[in-house]
C-alpha cells in the first residue's frame, strides 16, 4: 500500500507513449488482454490498454468495461 502511495506522488506519470500496438487474439496478455492492443510507455516501459476506437488510453478497466456492457445492451435494444 506505501509503494502505491509512494509512486503516485514520485512515480511515472506516462506522458510519452509509443505508438498503439495489436496483438493477435492468440497471443494476448498484459495490457492487451482489455482491448487486444496497448501502448508502452516510453519513460518506464509500462504498458497500458488503449481503445483503439475512441483512440484514447484506458485508465480504468472496470469503468470500461461498464461502458462496453452499457453500449451492448444499447445497440441490443
Amino acid at each position: 500500500m506505501i509503494s502505491k502511495l509512494v509512486d503516485a506522488f514520485f512515480g511515472c506519470w506516462h506522458s510519452h507513449y509509443s505508438f498503439p500496438i495489436t496483438v493477435r487474439p492468440g497471443l494476448r496478455r498484459g495490457a492487451s488482454n482489455v482491448t487486444g492492443t496497448y501502448v508502452v510507455c516510453l519513460d518506464c516501459g509500462k504498458e497500458i490498454p488503449y481503445d483503439w476506437k475512441q483512440m484514447k488510453v484506458i485508465s480504468s478497466v472496470k469503468q470500461y468495461r461498464n461502458q462496453t456492457r452499457a453500449l451492448a445492451a444499447k445497440e441490443a435494444a
